[in-house]
C-alpha cells in the first residue's frame, strides 16, 4: 500500500508483490524532474519481468544482476540532465527460499520482522546518519530526526558501481515481515509500528493503519508499506 503523503505532490514510491514466486519489492525514488518516479518504476518493471531459478545462489545472482542493469539504465537516462543529473532510487527486495527469507537492498528503505510481539529491523540503512549511529555519535532516535537523515550513501542509479547489501532470516510460522520506504519510519517509532501490528487484523487493515498513523503524524514524505505473513501451523 502506498500514499503520496500530505506534503509531496508526486508519489515517487513504488512496490511489487509477486506471491506466485515469493518476491516482494519496495522502491523509493529520488531526484528532480520527476525522475524519482522514473527510477522506482524502473526497479519495479525489472523485478516484474525477472524469472527466478530454483537455487538460492541463482536467485540472488539474477536479482543482483537486475539491479545492476537498472543502475546502468538510470545512469544513461540521467545524462540528459547534465553532469549533476540524478535519477536514483532506493530498493529493498525480499524473496522466500524454503524456510528462509532473503533480503537485498540499496539505500534506506527497510525490512522488519515481527515475531511474538517483537519488532526487529533486518536491514541496515545505507545513510549518513546510520554511519553516525555506528560511530556512537547519534542514537537511533536522534538519527530519525536529524536534518541530514535523508542522505543515502548507496542507491540504484546514483553511481557507476552499485552496492547491494544482503541479509537472511529463518521463517517461523506466523512471522510477519514489513517492507517500507522511509516515509514510515521517519514518522513512526518502532514502538508505534509494534503497536499497530500487535493490534492484528488482516494485512490490508494493518497496512491501512500504518499509513493512517503516518499521515496523522505529518505525512511529510511518500509512504509505502508492504506486509507479508508466513503461514500458520494451525
Amino acid at each position: 500500500m502506498t500514499n503520496t503523503g500530505r506534503i509531496r505532490k508526486i508519489n515517487q514510491d513504488a512496490f511489487l508483490e509477486r506471491k506466485e514466486c515469493g518476491l516482494w519489492v519496495v522502491a523509493d525514488g529520488m531526484g528532480g524532474h520527476n525522475s524519482g518516479e522514473v527510477a522506482s518504476k524502473a526497479v519495479i518493471d525489472a523485478m516484474t519481468n525477472v524469472q527466478l531459478p530454483d537455487t538460492l545462489s541463482g536467485k540472488i545472482d539474477i536479482l543482483e544482476a537486475a539491479l545492476k542493469s537498472v543502475n546502468y539504465q538510470l545512469l544513461i537516462k540521467a545524462r540528459k540532465f547534465g553532469p549533476d543529473g540524478v535519477i536514483g532510487t532506493t530498493a529493498v527486495l525480499m524473496f522466500v527460499h524454503h524456510d528462509q527469507c532473503i533480503l537485498l537492498w540499496a539505500g534506506d528503505s527497510r525490512a522488519y520482522r515481527f515475531r511474538e510481539q517483537h519488532l526487529m529491523q533486518l536491514t541496515k540503512d545505507h545513510s549518513y546518519v546510520q554511519q553516525l549511529v555506528d560511530k556512537d555519535l547519534l542514537t537511533k532516535d536522534e538519527a530519525e530526526h536529524h536534518p541530514f537523515s535523508n542522505l543515502v550513501t548507496h542507491s540504484v542509479g546514483t553511481s557507476e558501481e552499485i552496492y547491494v547489501d544482503f541479509a537472511d532470516s529463518e521463517i517461523e510460522p506466523d512471522d510477519l515481515f514489513l517492507l517500507c520506504s522511509d516515509g514510515l519510519n521517519k514518522e513512526l517509532s518502532d514502538a508505534e509500528i509494534t503497536q499497530v501490528l500487535s493490534a492484528g487484523g488482516s494485512l490490508k487493515e494493518m497496512n491501512q493503519r500504518l499509513i493512517e498513523q503516518t499521515l496523522t503524524k505529518g505525512g511529510h514524505d511518500n509512504v509505502t508499506t508492504l506486509l507479508i505473513k508466513a503461514r500458520s501451523t494451525s
